[in-house]
């Protein structure tokens, strides 16, 4: 059988006592084993591919892959200053449920791809979770990280498609439809549910909207680079935020009918200052408490239940995707859209930036004319 090349003598194959064979690697004057094998020709193998790497300067010393995945995703949680409350939290679940239970003990340099294969064919299979291809890209991502911090040499997440989510599209309504929700919900709820469908805020940015955001003369509404989201904690208390991505921090224009609405609304809810909320709790005396999401659950559930057509399994999001198709039914550009609606991601982030200001008006316009139409629509002929 052909010898092991020695190249200068940095490596090495020998028989162990046991009868295995043991491929090493002299670094820095230490032999550094890079495995045992049961034939010679994988020791072999396993020693060339190591001194090729080397030569090429992508050898990754085994010894440093020996911190477990269980001690390094801490540290890469740690490390993400970057993550809102709501994803640090979820990340937080996802190791704790599904990765460390697989992983957590594991050697990083030890996570083969066979074993990441072995563990999703579990994860995705009839007796997995649901959030398999969300705990995937997590797991993909820090193993990405340790690749990038010299750990190992390159990460065994290489299923096609395991990150994909295959979720139904999403239901959408009707401009008279939404009006119809609006008017069978408590009043104090009525302008949440225009604001959301019409200018496409998300239900953490809606919670967080303080008065002096809302420019009603302008028409336009702001969520706040700092605190222009609610997310609730680990004991379930109510917390304001960063939006969730850089791109979440934008300013939206409203239709001119939705101003009126909004007009209306504070004039419910009462003045408080331009610190107070829009949207505050029932009994928050100052004004400076967000409602209650439960409180608001209960009553978009009793008021779904009395408007006829509607999709099956509606949910306040949907309004969201709602505003975002009519806002699409008006022309408008993909980077206008997304600017728009404040998706989050670096793509999207470089849309906001560049988008508009004059033309995501002319949205709002169009959305508005769309608003009478249905409105005149609804009232019927004149009498």
């Amino acid at each position: 059988m052909a010898r092991a090349p020695r190249d200068r003598g940095t490596g090495a194959v020998r028989k162990l006592p046991s009868g295995r064979w043991q491929a090493r690697m002299l670094v820095n004057g230490r032999h550094i084993s890079l495995g045992s094998y049961a034939q010679k020709a994988d020791a072999n193998a396993a020693l060339r591919d190591a001194l090729g790497a080397q030569d090429a300067g992508t050898w990754v010393d085994p010894r440093k892959g020996r911190i477990t995945f269980g001690s390094y995703a801490d540290e890469w949680i740690a490390g993400r200053h970057d993550l809102a409350m709501r994803t640090r939290n979820d990340y937080e679940d996802l190791l704790r449920l599904h990765l460390n239970p697989a992983f957590g003990a594991t050697p990083l340099a030890d996570i083969s791809v066979l074993a990441v294969r072995r563990w999703w064919a579990r994860a995705s299979g009839p007796d997995g979770h649901g959030r398999a291809p969300k705990t995937y890209r997590l797991l993909r991502a820090i193993l990405n990280t340790a690749v990038e911090d010299g750990l190992i040499p390159r990460n065994p997440c290489r299923i096609k498609g395991a990150g994909a989510d295959n979720t139904p599209e999403r239901p959408t309504v009707t401009v008279g439809q939404v009006y119809a929700i609006a008017e069978a919900i408590v009043p104090r709820y009525r302008g949440l549910v225009l604001l959301a469908a019409f200018t496409g805020l998300r239900f953490g940015e809606l919670r967080a909207l303080r008065r002096k955001r809302l420019d009603l003369d302008g028409a336009t509404v702001l969520v706040a680079p700092e605190d222009g989201n609610v997310q609730r904690d680990r004991s379930g208390a109510a917390r304001f935020t960063r939006p969730k991505s850089r791109a979440g921090a934008r300013t939206v224009a409203i239709p001119g009918p939705i101003v009126e609405e909004m007009r209306v609304h504070l004039a419910l809810v009462g003045d408080h200052g331009s610190e107070a909320l829009v949207f505050p709790a029932d009994k928050s005396a100052d004004g400076m408490r967000p409602f209650h999401a439960e409180a608001f659950g209960r009553q978009w559930r009793k008021a779904l239940a009395t408007v006829d057509g509607l999709p099956d399994g509606l949910v306040f999001h949907d309004l969201r995707h709602t505003g975002n198709t009519l806002a699409a039914g008006t022309g408008a550009s993909t980077r206008e859209l997304m600017a728009r609606m404040g998706h989050a991601s670096p793509r999207a982030a470089l849309i906001y930036q560049h988008a508009s200001a004059e033309r995501d008006k002319v949205i709002a316009d169009a959305l508005g004319a769309q608003i009478r139409d249905a409105q005149e629509r609804r009232a019927g002929p004149a009498s």
